[in-house]
């Protein structure tokens, strides 16, 4: 009996890695450098509420709970095409001039997702801007359709992350 239960549990733990080996975590990390002093930088992207100043996909940014760059505040996002995704502040170090973020809920084709952004000066005009995140593809089974592979999954932050370094930079540089 003890060793048909010991069966049992080892093909129980293979079953689930499986599973695990087949949604690994995936990491995607987009730069850009603005011509700009890192001050001005961080003042335009550190809101927590004020992602959709900057991402031109974003119609609101919301917080639903807790306060303003504190963490653990809540915030909805509303995209201009439809769909929401809620965000928890995990990490917010204005001197050091980062935060870090959870995807509570959401309609991208991602799970288990968190992210960085980091402000650096380069100089006394240049400042680098790096939006990196890890996350799973939000459809973790062993056979997931083409829009909710891998590639979908880190296409689609890659997208997020690019659009949106690229409209900060734009609007940085012409203020």
């Amino acid at each position: 009996m003890r060793i048909m239960t010991s069966a049992i549990l080892a093909g129980a733990l293979l079953v689930s890695g499986a599973s695990w080996a087949a949604a690994p975590v995936l990491h995607v990390k987009k730069s850009v450098t603005i011509a700009a002093p890192a001050d001005k930088v961080w003042a335009a992207a550190k809101n927590f509420d004020g992602l959709n100043t900057w991402h031109p996909a974003l119609a609101s940014d919301e917080i639903v709970s807790g306060t303003n760059n504190t963490v653990g505040a809540v915030r909805l996002l509303t995209l201009k095409g439809g769909g929401t995704i809620k965000e928890k502040l995990l990490q917010f170090d204005d001197a050091g001039r980062r935060f870090r973020y959870a995807i509570l809920e959401g309609v991208l084709p991602v799970s288990h997702y968190t992210s960085s952004l980091v402000v650096t000066s380069l100089g006394a005009s240049k400042t680098m801007v790096t939006w990196s995140g890890s996350f799973k593809r939000k459809n973790v089974g062993d056979d997931p359709a083409d829009t909710e592979n891998d590639k979908a999954a880190t296409d689609a932050i890659s997208g997020v992350y690019q659009s949106g370094l690229d409209n900060l930079k734009k609007i940085v540089e012409a203020q």
